[in-house]
This record gives structure tokens, sequence and C-alpha cells, in this order.
């Protein structure tokens, strides 16, 4: 284990890069995680996300950077409260929980194609800066155990976030069993978005909970419900449909969202079910359900998928529509948010075969 003093004295950082430029730079801007300064720590948190790891892309610095966060998680002056000073981010919770949610950042880049040996070039820089951040997910991941069961809720659930993303690592998964029966007894005492994180986490992992399946509160069992483990159980598929019943309520079910959900839960939710049906008819009543709720931002994610699921050969000017296609299409139509902002929408209604204009598809209903 490195204490966070020799990172910061130990690694030759003129020799190291960020997104930027050289990473001389670097410890002066990590000190400033420990001085109690609401300010300053919301910089440096700016600086972590947009320099050290920007975009998502590993820098050579961005392993030692990693080792000098985890090593500071159980120093008493990242109990202070701060936001980042990045403008999207107006989150204020406690130090630590930033960090480890970067710590959990860190490893979900460093995963990025870990099990295919033929991705890199061995003398490319990024090559050997992804490996260093790999080198380390073990003592990361020994440092971020501690804080699952943490007093703070903000910590507990960026805790998991964390340890979800860390033992994705081939070299760790031999730690999911016990780490499963360790959520499971915590989901007990846990908020409802720290179950839901929960339940997510071990769905990623195969592994199936009925407690939380059980769960009182309908955001967790849709979150139970979403494993792969569970594709071929009825009762996880009527436990996703009877969300889909009401989108925009599902997407309000947590005031923020588990770290480990990519975007709105409805996302998550609409690939379950067409993972788990075949026809459109199987899928009808959630299409128009979603279809009266979404817009043209969110197409990809949401009614695009649904589109060519319900005209998957492309549309047959020879065929009638049948009653489900015009059921959905006709709440497409209806939406005036699916006809603004973008034009991703027309790439899907070329997919299926359709009109890309609002009044081509009335006159295609008509």
């Amino acid at each position: 284990m490195h204490s966070p003093l020799a990172v910061l004295e130990d690694t030759d950082w003129d020799a190291l890069s960020h997104a930027y430029d050289s990473a001389a730079d670097v410890p002066d801007r990590l000190v400033g995680l420990l001085s109690e300064d609401a300010e300053v720590c919301g910089d440096v948190l700016a600086y972590l996300d947009a320099v050290i790891l920007h975009q998502g892309t590993i820098c050579s610095a961005t392993a030692p950077v990693a080792l000098f966060v985890a090593g500071i998680l159980d120093d008493a002056r990242v109990l202070i409260r701060c936001e980042s000073a990045l403008p999207w981010d107006e989150r204020e919770r406690p130090l630590r929980a930033s960090l480890l949610e970067w710590l959990g950042n860190v490893a979900t880049s460093a995963a990025y194609e870990d099990d295919d040996e033929d991705e890199f070039d061995d003398d490319d820089d990024w090559v050997r800066a992804v490996e260093a951040c790999r080198a380390v997910r073990p003592e990361l991941y020994a440092r971020v155990v501690p804080f699952l069961d943490d007093a703070d809720p903000a910590v507990r659930q960026a805790a998991i976030g964390a340890v979800t993303h860390l033992v994705s690592a081939p070299d760790l998964t031999g730690r999911r069993a016990d780490l499963a029966d360790r959520l499971v007894t915590a989901a007990r005492q846990a908020t409802p978005v720290e179950r839901a994180g929960i339940a997510l986490t071990l769905g990623s992992w195969g592994v199936v909970a009925p407690s939380l399946l059980a769960d009182d509160h309908p955001g967790v069992r849709a979150c139970a419900a979403l494993g792969d483990a569970l594709d071929g159980d009825p009762a996880a598929l009527d436990e996703i449909r009877s969300a889909l019943r009401d989108p925009r309520a599902a997407d309000s079910w947590f005031p923020e969202n588990p770290p480990q959900l990519d975007g709105r839960i409805r996302f998550a939710l609409i690939e379950a079910l067409l993972r788990r049906t075949t026809t459109f008819e199987d899928v009808v009543d959630a299409a128009v359900a979603v279809a009266r709720m979404t817009n043209s931002y969110t197409v990809d994610r949401d009614w695009g998928p649904l589109l060519v699921r319900a005209f998957p050969g492309g549309s047959d000017p020879q065929r009638a529509l049948t009653g489900a296609q015009r059921r959905f299409l006709a709440a497409v139509v209806d939406n005036d948010e699916c006809w603004e902002g973008v034009s991703n929408p027309v790439l899907w209604f070329r997919r299926a075969g359709l009109p890309s204009d609002r009044d081509g598809l009335r006159a295609l209903l008509a």
C-alpha cells in the first residue's frame, strides 16, 4: 500500500503528462484536497475530472493520482462538504464521496476492452498509462471496500459504485462472492437508492437477490429485475412491464440515480424489455407510454429502438399498419417534443423504412 506522501514525493511528475501538458503541476493541485477549503477542494475535483481523466481518457499521470486519492480516503479532512467547480455538477456532498466516484470512473476507463489481449501496441504511451491503472486496481479496491459500511449514505453509494467497476477486472472477479453476501446484508439498512445500486451491482455479476426483488420500493424491485440472470424469469419481466406503465414516474423514483445506471432508468428498462421479448405486440403498451413522454434528444436510448422493433424489416407500403404500429406512431406524431432540437430521429425513421417528417407520418396514419 502506497502512502499519499510517498506518492507525491517518489513520483517523477515531470516525466508524466495529463490531458493538457506536463504533470509537473499535479502535486500542488492534489494537496488542495486536504485544505479543508470547500472552494479549493471543488477546484481540484474539477481538475481530476477535466485534466487527469479528461472525458474518460487515461493519461500517464492517472495511476499515481488515483493512488494518492485512494490513500487519503480515510483522512478526516476529506469529510468536508463541497461541490465540484464543474458547472454541470452541483451536488454538494462529502469530498470523500466525490473521490470515491472518481476512482470508480478511473476503474471504468481502465476496464475498457479488458479481455482483448490484442488491443494494444506495446510501444504506445497510452497503453502503458492504461496498464499502470490496471496494475493499481487491487490497491484501489482495498482502499475503497471499507467505505461500503460508511455512516454517510452518499459515501456508501459512491463506494458501491466504485467497487462495482473495480471488480469487473479479471484479477478481482474472485472477490464478488464475498462482496455479494456483504452487499445483501448491507441493503437491509440502506436507503432506496443504495438498495437499487446494490441490486444493479449484483445483477451485473449474475447474482439474484430475492430480497431486493421483493423490496417495498418499486425502483429497487425494477433494478433488481434488470439482471441478465433473470432474462427467462416471467416475474422479472412483469416487474419491467409494470415500471414502464409510467416511464416518467420511473425516471423520478430517486432524487439521484445510482451510479451504476447509465442515464435515465427508463433506458435500462427498455433495453431489458426488448432483450426479453420478440414481437412488437409484446412491448406496445410500454412503447406508447414512452412515446407520450419522451423527446428527440433521447431517441437513441428509448423510442428509436422501440421504433425498430415495431418495423423490424422496414415498413412495407403494400401492407396496412397493424393496430400496435398505428398506436405507437400516433403517440410519436402527437408528441411535440419528438420533433424538436436534433436530427437523430431521422436515422431511426430511415432504419424503420418510414417517412422522417411529421406530415409524412400523418399521411401514413391517415
